[in-house]
């Protein structure tokens, strides 16, 4: 409504001049008796305000040892699944991950039940959807490794269900470098 006023009225100014005097020369072009507008101005453009995701909580892990990623993977798999009441991280082993704080050890209740293994099939699929925001290498649930782009295999038989991860979703990550004092995570 308002664009058609505007419209209307430089047309009768253009046509009849202000306050009785000639027309101006004006931008605003006649085509017979319908007035055409200029064009408009583009819009302004708006700065979009960033969204900053919420701060992720310290989980049940304890972060002592572990880098940055790996913190990150410990804190969104507490956020995202309440019922995991035991992370490990830090420990001894012959391979590099958990003594250098590059993999957490995602302790499922009840593994072998139908429960504890959909449990287990959501956490590691949680991890792959979000491996490049937590910089997840790989997963290890029930004796099949899990990559981020999608392959997987079957493990050699270790001989238990620690060994061969029925009990534990194991996550490994890029690492990130160790933590500085209040180094805050985000989601």
């Amino acid at each position: 409504m308002a664009v058609v006023a505007a419209v209307v009225s430089a047309g009768v100014l253009c046509g009849t001049g202000a306050e009785g005097q000639p027309p101006v020369a004006d931008p605003v072009k006649w085509s017979g008796d319908i007035v055409a507008a200029p064009p408009p101005s583009p819009p302004a453009q708006l700065t979009a305000v960033p969204y900053i995701p919420p701060v992720l909580p310290q989980g049940v892990a304890k972060e002592t040892g572990l880098q940055v990623d790996t913190i990150r993977a410990a804190r969104a798999v507490s956020a995202r699944f309440p019922e995991i009441l035991d992370i490990g991280g830090v420990r001894s082993d012959p391979l590099k991950w958990h003594p250098h704080g590059l993999a957490i050890d995602v302790m499922i209740p009840n593994p072998r039940s139908e429960a504890g293994i959909a449990l287990g099939d959501q956490v590691v699929a949680y991890v792959m959807e979000n491996a490049e925001r937590l910089g997840v290498v790989h997963a290890i649930w029930r004796q099949t490794i899990y990559k981020p782009d999608g392959s997987a295999r079957m493990m050699a038989d270790r001989g238990g269900d620690t060994a061969n991860h029925y009990d534990h979703v194991h996550v490994a990550t890029d690492g990130g470098g160790y933590p500085k004092d209040g180094q805050v995570f985000l989601r």
